[in-house]
């Protein structure tokens, strides 16, 4: 004959007056770890203890309740509610939800409460992030509300974005956390299982190949170009920045290059029409210029421009706010952000200053042309005054025949009998054979 399962007992749950529990000595938790008990503070003010306490009842030497509960699981609860009464935020006397329990072991009770507690899988976490931002909540609010800073909820809801197959594949072990964090480079869901497919044939695995993969061909925000035409422009523009939360990025990539080009293309045509029409005969604008490209071409030499009253005076305010800055941290460890922000505004304006413009002469602008290209930082970089060969003046050669050798050569005797007919310089005749000896005597 079958014996019939014994059926389980759950143990009792009341509430009891905060007043009515102590702390028991069986609780296995003696380091502390995981969130503060001022955080847990404010999120049990927030929206109540969600999780009740587990205690016993407490007995004298007669084995006779006395009417107090000890708490072996559930201590920093407990802790965190003495805190919520001294700040006088809980009454003394107020109902706490408790298990009652009686049999077992206490210090069992409390290891087990710990030990089978199962962690929340990281996914779950990114995905509840996502969650409560799809519900309303901002950024900063989920942030004040689970104690982390808004760069911490930016990364989750970041990680949450990546395409949902990947996502399943890390939540199958099929993938590292690190390397999921790489996939979030790039917005784009079937981007990203190409790069995942490629994964797979290589040897390298590693985060940084995931990352090189997804922006191969992209503009890197620090390039000279993005520079030149703007982020900002560029975002208006309707292009995307691929941005990693996870570590330095040097501020992104741009990853519509076809766009980059554009901008690039249009406002350098923009910018040389400006140069065109200071009169040069002829432009030549484009990004880059290979090295050498100005050899074999004549650079005029033009006079700088003096700075004004107003420019001297501007520059002279500079240079003593720029040399009380330095003098007043000249013993810091570290300039704060404002002050090395505006150390570096007044070298740029001071630059700009010395970069005085030369002005060239209008007869030589008629006949010379331009480079127009973007400098390293990006900014525009003009270079006048060059000169091609087929552009030089060629001086005339002045022809008089009576003072070329060929008319000499026809009047051999006209140096010596000008004047007044002395032939001195003239080298005597040479005698005729056929006429003999001259007679003597």
């Amino acid at each position: 004959m079958a014996t019939a399962a014994r059926k389980i007992t759950l143990s009792s749950s009341r509430d009891i007056p905060f007043t009515k529990l102590v702390l028991s000595q069986s609780n296995v938790r003696r380091v502390k770890a995981g969130v503060s008990i001022e955080e847990l503070a404010e999120d049990i003010a927030r929206r109540g203890l969600l999780q009740g306490l587990s205690v016993r009842p407490v007995t004298n030497g007669a084995g006779t309740e006395t009417g107090m509960f000890e708490i072996p699981a559930g201590g920093r609860r407990y802790r965190t509610l003495e805190l919520l009464v001294k700040q006088k935020r809980l009454g003394k006397t107020a109902p706490v939800p408790c298990v009652v329990r009686e049999d077992g072991i206490a210090e069992e009770d409390s290891l087990a409460e710990n030990v089978q507690r199962a962690p929340l899988h990281p996914l779950d976490q990114f995905r509840a992030f996502l969650t409560l931002k799809e519900k309303g909540q901002s950024e900063e609010e989920i942030a004040a509300t689970f104690f982390v800073s808004v760069n911490v909820v930016k990364q989750r809801l970041k990680l949450a974005s990546v395409s949902p197959k990947l996502l399943d594949i890390y939540a199958e072990d099929g993938m590292m956390l690190d390397q999921l964090m790489a996939f979030t480079v790039s917005g784009d869901h079937e981007r990203q299982e190409q790069v995942f497919e490629r994964l797979q044939q290589s040897y390298d695995k590693q985060p940084y190949a995931i990352r090189r993969m997804l922006t191969e061909g992209a503009v890197r925000v620090s390039d000279k170009r993005a520079q030149f035409i703007g982020i900002g422009a560029y975002v208006e523009a309707g292009g995307t920045v691929l941005r990693d939360l996870f570590q330095s990025d040097d501020g992104g990539w741009l990853q519509d290059v076809a766009l980059v080009e554009k901008m690039v293309t249009d406002k350098l045509k923009r910018e040389a029409e400006a140069v065109v029409d200071e009169g040069w005969k002829w432009i030549d604008a484009a990004p880059d210029f290979p090295y050498g490209h100005t050899f074999g071409l004549r650079q005029l030499r033009g006079e700088e421009i003096p700075l004004t009253v107003e420019e001297e005076a501007a520059r002279d305010a500079l240079k003593a706010e720029y040399d009380t800055l330095e003098e007043t941290y000249a013993e810091a460890d570290e300039l704060p952000d404002d002050v090395d922000e505006r150390l570096g505004e007044i070298e740029t304006a001071l630059e700009a200053l010395e970069a005085r413009p030369v002005r060239f002469d209008p007869e030589e602008i008629a006949r010379a042309g331009a480079f127009v290209s973007i400098a390293p930082d990006g900014r525009l970089r003009v270079e006048r005054g060059f000169v091609r060969p087929e552009d030089e003046i060629v001086p005339e050669t002045e022809v008089d025949s009576g003072d070329t050798d060929e008319g000499r050569a026809g009047h051999p005797n006209t140096e010596a009998t000008e004047g007044n007919g002395s032939s001195e310089t003239a080298e005597p005749s040479e005698p005729d054979e056929d006429e003999g000896l001259s007679p003597t005597g």
